[in-house]
């Protein structure tokens, strides 16, 4: 039988999906006729299903019914060209008659390629070639023909080629032009975006965060997919914490595990796997005052706020850094009290990270 889980970064699970209401949010706004919102930003730590969501919206709108509706859906590699990579699908759209009078797009040059650039097959002067004014001609006759346009973007963050795009497209919507677009990216790479001069749209943009995944939902698919009882599947499902990376990576584990293997070795074995392919990178991208703050927040499964900020160096900034570890998904609060959201970052912090913070 082949394992039902998937552990692949970016990859959506087959058999394993469990539907969030964050998906359901975009599709439904972006059904209606006039969407409140033209851009959502999809944030939260690694591993907690970002690209996942990214990739049902664009799933949705790739469905024949909705292809039907004039959606075209186009998913951009954000460190290439961008506007050319988006040139260049355009231009194989039936519903685009002609190709740009003043300059050809050679669709084989280097706009797929390393380092961006259109490439250009005419001999006339380039200098009247202008990528932006013929996307907006292309985006002037889909609105005529009632298409609309999502655009998926996966990771981005500040990079030339990003601003580009985003000023261009901060134009697009100002015309009222039918484009819509769901990017994924860790908060701190999205929220460095944020003061690019002529982005002010991307800032009131709305953000969607990742929350845990619902406990009888996992439940539900590790008594299902594992053949366990409800007991048993609802255990493995508290372990996970509701991150989506663990509930992956425990389903496979538990899938693949010997007769004679405990849970505590399964368990083990899972805390590897985090330790090895999310944990290190997370801690890695922490700044030393997150880290501090985590550090203080491993022997316990919840602290009050008085306790840590007697516990702090510097309680003055404890809002702060409360506050940009709660955007950042690695903490979770209520009322007055905090913890770590992830499950065994405090063995994480212990083990590795101690000498870091």
């Amino acid at each position: 039988m082949q394992n039902p889980f998937t552990t692949t970064f970016s990859k959506i699970p087959d058999y394993t999906y469990i539907p969030t209401e964050k998906t359901d949010e975009i599709i439904e706004n972006f059904r209606y006729d006039n969407p409140s919102e033209s851009v959502y930003k999809i944030t939260g730590v690694r591993g907690s299903g970002k690209t996942v969501i990214l990739a049902k919206v664009e799933e949705e709108f790739s469905q024949k019914e909705n292809k039907d509706k004039g959606w075209l859906v186009y998913r951009l590699t954000p460190s290439r060209n961008m506007l050319g990579q988006l040139a260049s699908m355009l231009n194989k759209e039936k519903f685009i008659k002609n190709t740009p009078k003043s300059k050809s797009i050679n669709l084989s040059a280097t706009v797929l390629g390393n380092g961006g650039g259109i490439g250009l097959s005419s001999t006339e002067n380039e200098s009247f070639f202008d990528i932006g004014v013929e996307l907006e001609q292309m985006l002037i006759k889909a609105a005529k023909e009632n298409k609309k346009i999502l655009i998926g973007i996966d990771e981005v963050s500040k990079t030339n080629d990003m601003i580009v795009f985003a000023s261009e497209y901060g134009k697009w919507l100002r015309a009222g032009y039918p484009v819509y677009l769901v990017c994924t990216g860790l908060y701190e790479n999205i929220e460095q975006l944020y003061n690019v001069k002529n982005l002010t749209f991307f800032r009131r943009a709305a953000t969607i965060k990742t929350e845990p995944l619902s406990i009888t939902r996992m439940s539900e698919m590790y008594k299902v997919r594992l053949n366990l009882d409800t007991a048993k599947a609802k255990e493995l499902a508290m372990l996970t914490r509701g991150y989506a990376y663990a509930f992956q990576e425990l389903g496979t584990l538990y899938f693949k595990k010997k007769e004679d293997s405990s849970l505590d070795d399964i368990v083990d074995n899972l805390k590897s796997e985090l330790f090895a392919y999310a944990y290190e990178k997370i801690w890695e991208e922490m700044s030393t005052e997150d880290r501090a703050l985590a550090s203080l927040l491993v022997d316990k499964s919840e602290y009050k706020r008085d306790e840590i900020l007697s516990l702090m160096e510097k309680p003055n900034n404890y809002s702060v850094y409360r506050d940009r570890l709660f955007k950042k998904g690695i903490i979770q609060k209520r009322q007055a009290y905090i913890s770590l959201a992830l499950p065994f970052f405090a063995d994480y912090i212990k083990e590795y990270g101690m000498a870091d913070a």
